[in-house]
């Protein structure tokens, strides 16, 4: 059996991310279960998890990682770290013809490094296999919570960076006592299942889009919208989700109608730039219009949700939304509305985040990657090789070369 040896990568870009794809004990198992695979790691000093914590488990620290088959991290490579040849993994942010990283991508080439992104990594049925979108949906939802409690000087919650783990931020949720709110949440895939984690861990009991629009109730409810809920095609009112995918230009929003009854509103869907906008600055003007607090986490500039200005970061979570301005202001004032859109949110939790991140790498990839790859899993989420663009990546030429 051929011996692999995989090389765990110190995140280098600035600033640094302290997640990891592979957990001490994930680590630890991997050896045990697939005895020709060795696992080294790169010291550092800013990992979730220590240097101690990975030697405990019986895994050695590297700082020279040539030697290694197979490189992995979370975040971008700097460009001149990059060893040439290697098998690398990475969420490299370059598919969507990136600016920022046309550099990395074109040194990618250069170095004739096989470069497998984790957002390229899908099933026959060319659905995504791992990521951390549920923990973005999971701090996404807490931070929304957090800020309504702020704005309304109801309670004050740690943040959840500054939580040990996901049991400490819990805990933070005990304290909690919401007012008969009604929370909107857009989406169904992982970011949304991780907000229902959340609100779950409230107590939160969810609605039907109708008793949502047209119920009052002694106690905070939610109520989850999928594409048939917040949009229509104004020629055909029989919804046909596969239209909608294919042509969301065609198609006008019906969540004006949800503004007026919602106090917090949680943002998890994916958003094609042809969609139409959930909801506009005209529709923030109207007399009815109720949504305090946005917890954006798609956090799409320029996209579905008007009011996502910006970017925010972990530190300075919310910022204000002047409805008569529609300009930044500050978030708890009474006549702004507060927004949320941190973008790097599973680095709120990073050892979670990085533990389920680090659970689906290992069951769902790592079997096609040191295995046989009937499916062509690793085939498909290759991007570049031996100096070459994929032929499913080659739509990138313009931006590569």
């Amino acid at each position: 059996m051929q011996r692999i040896k995989i090389g765990v990568l110190r995140e280098e870009k600035s600033p640094p991310d302290k997640r990891v794809p592979l957990t001490p004990l994930i680590c630890a198992d991997l050896t045990r279960k697939y005895p020709n695979v060795e696992i080294v790691v790169q010291p550092s000093k800013i990992r979730c998890y220590s240097d101690d914590e990975y030697v405990s488990f019986g895994i050695t620290l590297q700082e020279d990682l040539k030697d290694c088959d197979i490189l992995m991290g979370v975040k971008e490579v700097p460009h001149e770290l990059l060893i040439p040849g290697k098998k690398y993994f990475f969420f490299s942010h370059t598919i969507k013809k990136q600016a920022h990283n046309k550099k990395l991508m074109q040194t990618l080439l250069e170095k004739k490094i096989q470069m497998i992104d984790y957002e390229t990594l899908t099933d026959k049925n060319h659905n995504r296999i791992i990521g951390f979108g549920r923990y973005a949906g999971v701090v996404g939802a807490y931070n929304g919570i957090l800020g309504y409690g702020l704005k309304y000087d109801l309670f004050r919650l740690k943040p959840a960076n500054l939580c040990r783990d996901r049991a400490e931020m819990e805990e933070e949720l005990k304290r909690v006592k919401l007012p008969n709110i009604k929370i909107a949440l857009t989406g169904g895939g992982r970011v949304a299942n991780g907000v229902i984690e959340t609100l779950s861990a409230l107590r939160i009991r969810k609605v039907t889009p109708e008793e949502f629009l047209m119920a009052s109730f002694r106690e905070p409810v939610y109520c989850q919208l999928n594409p048939r809920d917040y949009v229509e095609r104004p020629d055909d009112h029989n919804f046909d989700l596969n239209d909608f995918f294919k042509h969301p230009e065609h198609f006008t929003s019906k969540f004006p109608a949800f503004t007026k009854v919602t106090d917090l509103y949680i943002s998890s869907h994916y958003w094609d730039p042809r969609s139409p906008k959930m909801f506009t600055e005209k529709d923030m003007k109207e007399a009815d219009f109720h949504i305090s607090v946005i917890a954006d986490i798609t956090c799409d500039l320029e996209g579905s949700v008007p009011t996502t200005l910006r970017s925010s970061t972990i530190n300075q979570p919310f910022y204000g939304y002047n409805i008569v301005s529609g300009k930044e202001d500050l978030p708890f004032n009474k006549d702004t509305i507060c927004i949320m859109a941190v973008d790097n949110l599973p680095c709120e939790l990073p050892r979670d985040a990085s533990d389920d991140f680090g659970k689906d790498l290992t069951e769902r990839a790592l079997p096609h990657i040191i295995g046989e790859d009937p499916d062509k899993v690793i085939e498909r989420a290759t991007i570049c090789k031996d100096g070459k663009l994929t032929k499913p990546y080659e739509y990138l030429s313009d931006f590569a070369y």
